[in-house]
Order: C-alpha cells, then sequence, then structure tokens
C-alpha cells in the first residue's frame, strides 16, 4: 500500500459513471476558466434509486431545509445549474484566492450540494433531500480520477483546516465534508473541534480505500463527526466503502444521480456522494427541530437509521432513514467518548418488539385462563365438601349446641 497522503483527496475514487455528451467546443472550455473542465452532461429525467428509497415528497410538508447553511468543502459548486439556481451563496476559493467558490472544474462539489439543495425542475425527477436549503461552497480541490489515478490540485492540511473555520465563521449550519485526509493533523483536528464547540453538524465521508486496509481516514475518525459509509441499490455495504469504528451509519453511494456544472446529470459512486444524503437530512432537521444542538441532531440520526442487512463495522449503527430522523422520537444513545470514534446506538429491531409484544400478551392472556380455571376448580371443590355437610346438619352452624 502507498504511503498515505497527507494531503486532502476528494472520496469519491471510484471510477465515474458520467453521462455525457460530445466534446465542448473550445470557446467553452476556455470560458470556464477550467484548464480540464468536465464534461457536458445531459438530462436524466429517470427517477433514482435513493429517491425511490426515501421519497422524499412525504418529507416536504415538514420541512425542506429552508433557513438553513450547509457548507459544501469541495471543489466548488456551479451555481449556473438550474437546479441549484438560487440556492448557492457567495462562497470562498482556498485553490485560487480571489474566487467565490462558484467554480467547479471537477464537477465533484456542485454533485454533492445537488443530493443536498437540488430544486425541483418540471421533466426531471431527480432533486435534493433538503432542497430549500442554502449552499456555501468553500473551494479546497479540483481533483478528478482519470483511468483509475487522481490528478489535479489540491489545498494543503493547512488551508484546509482554514477552510473549515472560515465556513464555520460564515454562519453554516452543517458542514459536508466529501474529503478525506489519511493522516490526523493537528490544525484540521483543532477546526472540527472549534465546528463541533459552536454547536455545527460535521459530516463527514469515511472514504474509499477498503481494499487498500481501510486506512484511517480525517475528519470522519474525529470525535463529534458523523462518518458517512456507502451502500448499493440492494442496501448492502459498497465493496470500496471503508469499515472501522470510524463508520457511523450509511447511506446511498452506489451509481448516484447528481447534477454535473452547467447542466444536465451524471451517475457516480463513492463514499462522497453518501455524506450529503446525511448532510441534507441534518439541515431538514435544524429547519424541523431548531432548538436541537448538533449533538442532538447526530445522535438522531443515528438512532434512527434502519437495521442494515449485511453484518459487520461498515454499517455502524445501519441505514440512513430521513422520514425517521425528523418524525420519530429518538431512543437512547450513549454517548460517543463511551465507545470511541464512533456514534453508537442501541435500537432493538421494531419486528423483534412487535414479536416481544405479541408473546407478553399471549403469556397475560394465559394467566387469566390459568388463574380463572383454578378459581373455578377451587369453588367446584369446596361445593362438593360444603354442601353434603350443609345437607347433613340441615344447614345449622357448626360447632357445640
Amino acid at each position: 500500500m502507498s504511503r498515505p497522503s497527507a494531503r486532502p483527496a476528494l472520496a469519491a475514487l471510484a471510477t465515474l459513471l458520467t453521462v455525457a455528451l460530445p466534446a465542448a467546443p473550445a470557446a467553452a472550455r476556455a470560458s470556464s476558466g477550467c484548464a480540464t473542465p468536465p464534461a457536458p452532461a445531459r438530462l436524466v429525467p429517470a427517477r433514482p434509486w435513493p429517491q425511490q428509497r426515501y421519497a422524499p415528497d412525504r418529507l416536504t410538508p415538514l420541512a425542506d431545509g429552508t433557513g438553513v447553511t450547509v457548507a459544501v468543502i469541495d471543489s466548488g459548486v456551479d451555481r449556473t445549474h438550474p437546479q441549484l439556481a438560487g440556492r448557492v451563496l457567495d462562497g470562498a476559493d482556498f485553490l485560487d484566492p480571489g474566487g467565490d467558490g462558484t467554480r467547479d472544474c471537477a464537477g465533484h462539489g456542485t454533485g454533492v450540494a445537488s443530493i443536498i439543495a437540488a430544486t425541483a425542475r418540471p421533466g426531471v425527477a431527480f432533486h435534493g433531500l433538503a432542497p430549500g436549503a442554502r449552499i456555501l461552497p468553500v473551494r479546497v480541490s479540483e481533483q478528478q480520477v482519470v483511468e483509475g489515478r487522481e490528478s489535479g490540485r489540491t489545498v494543503g492540511a493547512a488551508d484546509f483546516a482554514r477552510a473549515i473555520r472560515w465556513a464555520v465563521d460564515h454562519d453554516a449550519d452543517v458542514l459536508n465534508l466529501s474529503v478525506v485526509l489519511y493522516a490526523d493533523n493537528p490544525a484540521v483536528r483543532a477546526a472540527i473541534a472549534d465546528a463541533v464547540r459552536r454547536d455545527v453538524v460535521v459530516v463527514a465521508a469515511v472514504g474509499n480505500l477498503h481494499d487498500s486496509g481501510d486506512p484511517r481516514p480525517y475528519p470522519a475518525a474525529y470525535d463529534g463527526v458523523l462518518g458517512v459509509g456507502a451502500i448499493g441499490a440492494d442496501g448492502t455495504r459498497s465493496p470500496f466503502s471503508q469499515t472501522g469504528p470510524y463508520v457511523d451509519l450509511v447511506a446511498p453511494g452506489g451509481d448516484v444521480l447528481m447534477a454535473a456544472p452547467g447542466q444536465g446529470h451524471r451517475r457516480a459512486e463513492g463514499t462522497s456522494y453518501a455524506a450529503p444524503f446525511v448532510a441534507g437530512t441534518a439541515a431538514l432537521l435544524r429547519q424541523y427541530r431548531p432548538e436541537l444542538s448538533a449533538a442532538e441532531v447526530a445522535r438522531r440520526i443515528v438512532a434512527s437509521a434502519d437495521p442494515a442487512p449485511g453484518r459487520g463495522d461498515g454499517y455502524g449503527a445501519g441505514v440512513l432513514n430521513p422520514y425517521r430522523a425528523v418524525t420519530e422520537s429518538p431512543g437512547r444513545t450513549a454517548d460517543r467518548a463511551e465507545r470511541g470514534p464512533a456514534l453508537p446506538v442501541e435500537r432493538p429491531d421494531p419486528a423483534a418488539l412487535a414479536r416481544q409484544e405479541r408473546r407478553a400478551a399471549a403469556r397475560e392472556r394465559a394467566l387469566l385462563v390459568a388463574g380463572g380455571s383454578g378459581a373455578a376448580a377451587v369453588l367446584v371443590l369446596l361445593l362438593a365438601t360444603v354442601l353434603p355437610r350443609g345437607a347433613r346438619r340441615r344447614w345449622r352452624p357448626a360447632g357445640p349446641a
């Protein structure tokens, strides 16, 4: 295994399944400001599988993320996409100073932001989980995966830490970190601790290096951070999704549909794209239950996860369920410090609870029947003893005359 890099890498390291048109004209490429701009993509009208699973329209009457700011610290977010128009604030660019975070040469951050906050458009089934949320773009990388290898610039750990602090200072309620450092950096650790202390929900991808031995991912492994792994459409862990105590729960991360820079959509896989489903859920909760602290929001998301179909530490507490997170009261969860990096939860299987309740009711009925039968038997015995004696005494009291 190669030596872990101290530079943050976009967590979608698996091959992109891009739905592309022919290459853009040279003039269009030049005007984008990107040395290697993302390929144009076509509109995909079909309903993606995560929306079939989550049916976010059920949540809209309750919450859509309005009033909540989600910082996407990533490759930038293209605000010109029709489904992101009006949702993207002026942000910051730590890769090319002077920018506002809205240039995306990799397409990664735009896709992440769209999973959170893309609005509905006629003829398109895809939209974000919290379409009322505001996106605060913070650009830290333009890395892409070309033929299985990373290419492109990215900031160092110190600037990554500065980007986190900038987002918190500019009123982010939720941080989405679909980036991974494979080294514990003091500046990043301190920036994350500051965000947690200042009541920000921090969500991070756990990385895609399962086949490389699951190197410890940061910020996902830091205390107070929700570490998110990836599942496919069948609900099982994606083969690339890392396993370890830093996985708090899993969300869709295989063959995920998202917005592409400019217009249209693409499909990709990676824990990068699982994290924004959790960040979007956090935005819904921050709107619907504004009295909850960031730690309470995180515990509620973990406590409401559905049981995972597989076994092992790659699932954490289970599979994200946004509807349950918003509508149900959380069960008892232990504090994360009791088990190290993961946010633990002990939530019984609802089916098992139902079986236990049915068995308890059956036992109560059996005891009532047995009690009634016993009382009847005693009464019969008493009558069998008392009636003959009473008849012999002609029903006079027993005792001396």
